[in-house]
C-alpha cells in the first residue's frame, strides 16, 4: 500500500523538479527522496519522472498521476485537519481568507472577539484575490473567507453579512465622470470597462461589473486583471473605468484614481464564507464572533434593533 509520505515526496517533487530542493521542503535527505520515487516508480511500474545530471523533467504519466493524485491527497490534508480541529475543539489554528479589505473597520473588532474568546486559538490570514475569489477556500487554503456577495454554490455556506456599502465607479482622475457628483449604471455603456481573468463565477462578476445597463445598453468589458490593485493600475492608466465600493476611498486611495458614487446600483455585500463540509467548532465560533461585532455595532447606531443572535438570522435567511 503507498504510504502518503510517498504521495506527498512526489507531489513535492512535481512542483520542484529539483530533489535538493524537494528534500529542503520535506526535511529529509536527497537519498531519501530519490528511494522514495524510485520505489513509487517500481510500484506504478513506469518511470515518472527523467533525470539527467542537469534537470529533472516529469513524464506524460508522471503528469497523469498528479493530476489524478493531487485533489485526492488535498482531500485527506483536510480530513487529517477536521479531525483534529474536531478532537481539539475551537483551540487551534484557523485560517482566515479575505477579499479586498475584508470587513472594512470591523475587521480588528472581529478579530479581537474571537482572540478574547478563545486564547488558545491562533487565526492566520490570507489575502485571496478577485481573479479567483473561491478558490483558495475550495483547495483548502483558508478554513472561513471574507469575500463578497453573491455567492451561491452548493458546496458553500454562507454566514453572516458583516459589511453593506455603496458603490462607486474608479476613473482616471483625469477622466469627464471624475468632475460629476454622481453617475448612473447607463454611463458605463460610454466607456470600456476592466474584465477580470480567473476562474471566478461569472455570475459573481455580472454582479459586481453587469454586462447591460437597466436600458439594454451593452457595457463593454476591456482587458482583464487578476487582483484589485491590477485593476485600479489599469483605470489610472487609461485603459477602463470600474465599478468598486465606496470602501476603496478610504483603504485604496491613490491621487491618479477618482472615485464616484454610483446613484442607481444596489449596496455590496462582504459575508463570511465557509465549506459546507468543513464546518467546524472553530469555524461557527469565528463566524459568531463577526455576527456579534456587527449586532453590537449596528445597536448602538440604532436603539431599535431587537435582541434575536445576528447569526442566527444570517443562517436563517437562505442566502444560498
Amino acid at each position: 500500500m503507498v504510504e502518503l509520505r510517498e504521495l506527498e515526496c512526489f507531489l513535492v517533487l512535481t512542483e520542484e523538479l529539483h530533489f535538493g530542493r524537494t528534500a529542503e521542503r520535506l526535511r529529509v535527505s536527497q537519498a531519501r527522496v530519490s528511494q522514495t520515487i524510485r520505489a513509487l516508480e517500481r510500484r506504478v511500474g513506469a518511470p515518472l519522472f527523467e533525470r539527467t545530471s542537469r534537470r529533472v523533467r516529469i513524464t506524460p504519466l508522471g503528469e497523469e498521476l498528479c493530476r489524478n493524485l493531487e485533489p485526492a491527497y488535498r482531500q485527506i490534508g483536510w480530513s487529517l485537519d477536521r479531525a483534529t480541529a474536531a478532537a481539539r475543539g475551537i483551540e487551534g489554528e484557523l485560517r482566515v481568507g479575505f477579499l479586498g479589505s475584508a470587513a472594512n473597520e470591523h475587521t480588528p473588532h472581529i478579530l479581537d472577539k474571537f482572540r478574547s474568546r478563545h486564547p488558545d486559538s491562533e487565526l492566520v490570514m490570507t489575502e485571496v484575490h478577485c481573479g479567483d475569489p473561491l478558490g483558495p477556500l475550495r483547495a483548502c487554503e483558508v478554513d472561513i473567507l471574507f469575500t463578497r456577495l453573491p455567492v451561491d454554490e452548493p458546496d458553500l455556506t454562507v454566514g453572516p453579512v458583516v459589511v453593506s456599502e455603496p458603490r462607486s465607479l474608479a476613473v482616471p482622475s483625469g477622466h469627464p465622470f471624475a468632475r460629476r457628483e454622481s453617475v448612473s449604471v447607463e454611463d458605463l455603456a460610454r466607456d470600456a470597462v476592466i474584465d477580470i481573468s480567473g476562474p471566478a463565477p461569472d455570475y459573481w462578476w455580472e454582479s459586481h461589473v453587469p454586462r447591460m445597463t437597466p436600458n439594454g445598453k451593452p457595457i463593454r468589458r476591456w482587458r482583464a486583471a487578476a487582483t484589485f490593485q491590477e485593476l485600479l493600475a489599469l483605470v489610472a492608466t487609461g485603459q477602463g473605468i470600474s465599478p468598486v465600493v465606496e470602501s476603496v476611498s478610504r483603504y485604496y486611495a491613490r491621487p491618479d484614481v477618482a472615485l464616484i458614487p454610483i446613484r442607481d446600483m444596489p449596496d455590496s455585500e462582504v459575508a463570511l464564507v465557509w465549506r459546507s463540509a468543513g464546518e467546524t467548532a472553530r469555524v461557527r465560533a469565528f463566524a459568531q464572533a463577526a455576527a456579534d461585532v456587527v449586532h453590537t455595532n449596528l445597536a448602538l447606531r440604532n436603539p431599535r434593533v431587537d435582541d434575536e443572535g445576528p447569526f442566527d438570522s444570517a443562517r436563517s435567511s437562505d442566502r444560498r
